[in-house]
């Protein structure tokens, strides 16, 4: 399988069109999964994909077969994600009371929920807030990694990460209220 990765990629890097389309069946799928969680819909995410894996053909030359090749593609992708909100959404420094934030939200998240319904809860965030959540806890970036790529305080970042959990954690709670009534 690296063999047959590394001949795409240097294909790629050749600019043949074949390895370009190769690359891209290859990888649609779980890239597609990613810019999901960050797009507002479906239609949103292709686009995502689509000018991802136009960067990623831009940019496959300055790969240096160092590290996941997938990781390197994830990379742009999210790059992608960021670039598209910053253009869609200023985002107001606003600096909520974080204590108090993450008291409301709590730990409680119930084991048993699937990823599916968690996804479609995420979905529902508006788009700060699914940004942020996003990437600190989906992407591992930290509060001050975050704020410089959204142009934010961490103050603003840490608040808008936890007012994220909380309202997770309201549908959910929803979710299996309506549950337990229609059982």
């Amino acid at each position: 399988m690296v063999d047959k990765l590394n001949k795409i990629i240097y294909g790629c890097q050749e600019g043949d069109p074949g390895a370009q389309k190769e690359l891209y069946e290859l990888f649609k799928t779980k890239m597609f999964g990613i810019c999901l969680r960050y797009a507002n819909d479906y239609d949103d995410a292709q686009d995502i994909l689509q000018d991802g894996f136009l960067k990623v053909y831009e940019k496959v030359g300055q790969y240096k077969f160092k590290g996941s090749f997938e990781g390197w593609i994830r990379k742009i992708m999210v790059n992608t994600a960021l670039e598209r909100f910053r253009k869609k959404h200023h985002m107001v420094d606003i600096n909520d009371n974080i204590k108090e934030l993450d008291r409301k939200a709590g730990d409680g998240i119930l084991p048993d929920i699937s990823a599916k319904e968690i996804m479609k809860f995420v979905q529902e965030l508006s788009p700060r807030y699914r940004m942020v959540f996003n990437l600190y806890a989906i992407e591992g970036y930290s509060h001050k990694e975050i704020s410089s790529m959204l142009g934010i305080s961490e103050g603003t970042s840490k608040s808008n990460l936890s007012r994220a959990r909380s309202i997770l954690q309201e549908k959910i709670n929803k979710f299996y209220k309506k549950l337990i009534q229609i059982n």
